[in-house]
């Protein structure tokens, strides 16, 4: 990757009676950055940042957000106008690449792509390992890093034609390996790979599909789940991609590095969000239940929050939201469902677009609400929500752990500390003390 920041001024920083004049870097868009990598060189001092909510930790290329806006990019295209228009595989070559392809590039990735989509049978092996209650993340996250111990040989990095095949091979055996956990925490079957059928067509036959039936892809349910890829493909520098960017500083596989980032995602916090959000609506359980939980909400004193409102990022609504909302709408519309905890989200949903509270607050129905309604009709259990998560996102993993490969600048990953343990102290002998 080519270093594209600009040095545009410096910044005076003053400490006491001295002062350091400190780089400030501006990219294509979004906020400048003040350098402070020779801050402790010159004085001695380290910035603290918990959670690193101040701090760039990279420059990259690949998704721009503006959380003021709502607004979200990847590569300079607009989320909204991907997830209308793109196959989920058009936007893992963007990401990848650089430019959207044409039909000669897209025939070619996609061809890649799902000649990679088989499991070994020696990983299926893996499965059974498991106890059959097991949740379904720890067996994607288990299996994941295991693939480093049959493709030994591309965990060299520094080789671009084997850190190719990997990334392939993780973006084509990820749904193989996600829908085998479904199936077997359900103890059905599994179903192999179809490579006659797209990304989000296979997907949906390796999981809902049984050998002993024919098996007819619902063209607005596939249509759904390849928008519900392209929402969740990459978030900039969330925890979950900081952790393979971390993990991958090291010079790590990227088998190993994924199944960081499946761990990281796991989090209730991060990719468990959807899960939680449904929860919440299960807890609700009716309409007439509502204005009760609004109240808790409401009350400072009470420590029930109302999942899937708000974004960290997003101070306006989620991009994200708009595209989900749209299609939850178009899906519940074409399956006819009548379920009440859907009836109870549809009810929330219009109170948190026309409520006082949640607009000056700005606490729009954020994409894990909407998503975690969608999943819900499309009939997976909530365990499998943050499975889905982890799918799509692969392709904004590896993206970045390829391109921060490929930055000159990028150094392993070291954050500092303020110690404010015991100070050093002589150790007394046990009889002693």
């Amino acid at each position: 990757m080519e270093n594209k920041i600009v040095n545009t001024g410096s910044a005076k920083l003053t400490i006491g009676e001295d002062s350091y004049d400190l780089p400030i870097y501006s990219g294509s868009m979004g906020a400048p950055a003040v350098d402070v990598r020779a801050l402790h060189k010159l004085s001695g001092h380290f910035t603290f940042d918990p959670g690193y909510t101040s701090t760039c930790s990279t420059e990259s290329q690949i998704t721009f957000i503006d959380g003021g806006k709502g607004q979200l990019l990847h590569r300079g295209y607009s989320i909204e106008d991907l997830a209308e228009n793109c196959d989920f595989m058009e936007v893992a070559y963007l990401m990848m690449n650089g430019e959207l392809p044409n039909k000669e590039q897209f025939a070619e990735f996609d061809e890649k792509i799902t000649s990679h989509t088989m499991l070994h049978e020696q990983v299926e092996r893996f499965f059974h390992g498991f106890r059959r209650d097991a949740h379904p993340m720890a067996m994607i996250c288990g299996t994941t890093g295991a693939l480093s111990a049959f493709y030994h040989d591309e965990t060299d990095i520094a080789e671009n034609e084997a850190r190719d095949l990997a990334m392939m091979r993780l973006i084509a055996k990820m749904p193989t390996i996600c829908a085998r956990a479904y199936k077997y925490s359900i103890g059905q079957p599994h179903v192999y790979p179809d490579n006659s059928l797209n990304y989000a067509e296979n997907f949906l036959k390796m999981c809902f599909g049984v050998p002993a039936e024919t098996y007819e892809v619902n063209p607005v349910i596939a249509k759904t789940m390849n928008k519900i890829f392209i929402l969740h493909a990459d978030h900039e520098q969330n925890a979950s991609t900081s952790t393979v960017r971390l993990a991958g500083s090291s010079g790590a596989n990227p088998y190993a590095c994924i199944a960081a980032g499946i761990a990281c995602l796991w989090g209730p916090s991060h990719g468990g969000a959807n899960e939680a959000c449904l929860n919440m609506l299960q807890e609700i359980g009716s309409v007439d239940r509502i204005p009760e939980f609004i109240a808790r909400a409401k009350d400072k004193q009470d420590p029930f929050r109302l999942m899937g409102f708000g974004h960290r990022v997003y101070k306006n609504f989620d991009p994200r939201s708009r595209v989900m909302q749209k299609a939850s709408h178009e899906l519940l519309d074409e399956l006819g469902i009548s379920n009440p905890i859907l009836d109870v989200a549809k009810e929330l949903e219009r109170i948190a677009l026309e409520d006082e509270y949640f607009i000056a607050k700005k606490l729009y129905p954020n994409v894990d609400f909407y998503s975690g309604i969608v999943l819900s009709a499309l009939g997976f259990p909530t365990s499998m929500f943050t499975v889905l998560f982890a799918l799509a996102r692969t392709v904004g993993w590896i993206s970045q752990w390829n391109e921060m490969l490929e930055d000159p600048s990028q150094r392993i990953g070291r954050p500092r500390q303020l110690y404010t343990g015991a100070p050093a102290r002589s150790l007394v002998p046990m009889d002693k003390r």
